[in-house]
């Protein structure tokens, strides 16, 4: 599982005319669900998020998380992340795991957010989606579940 975490001043995701999802002050989660993937890997990835401390505190260190901020997360199924461009120009996009795999665990990512307390909006699981957003920071993190980068 591939994320692409993005602190936020705030940040909305539009299917077509309509806003499906807003947040304020929190994070984009870009998630990009891959072959083999498994529960192990949404709770890794919602415990990793959750805790990653990317907010400033009051000397401005970065050094609280979401959750000490009380920042809310909008969650945005990308398959694309999950992309392999090392050869050619065409992406290839083999690794990604099957729609009905992604979007079941795209949905565990979601339902472990929500268990935890933290305030979550979404995009359209498999939909063609505008995302606007504040990028404060600007601070944008790559993480991967299995640890590959």
């Amino acid at each position: 599982m591939r994320a692409v975490v993005q602190r936020s001043g705030a940040a909305s995701v539009t299917v077509g005319e309509e806003i499906v999802g807003a947040i304020p002050h929190g994070i984009v989660v870009l998630l990009g669900v891959e072959k083999g993937d498994t529960p192990h890997d949404v709770a890794f990835m919602v415990d990793k998020i959750l805790t990653l401390r990317i907010f400033d505190d009051t000397v401005g260190k970065m050094n609280l998380s979401v959750e000490d901020v009380e920042g809310h997360l909008l969650v945005v199924s990308q398959f694309t992340l999950l992309g392999d461009a090392r050869r050619g120009r065409r992406p290839s996009f083999v690794d990604a795991a099957p729609p009905e795999i992604g979007n079941a665990l795209y949905e565990a990512f979601i339902e472990g957010v929500k268990l935890r307390g933290r305030g979550v909006a979404t995009g359209r699981f498999g939909a063609d989606m505008q995302v606007a957003l504040i990028n404060d920071g600007p601070v944008t993190i790559l993480l991967d579940s299995r640890k590959l980068f």
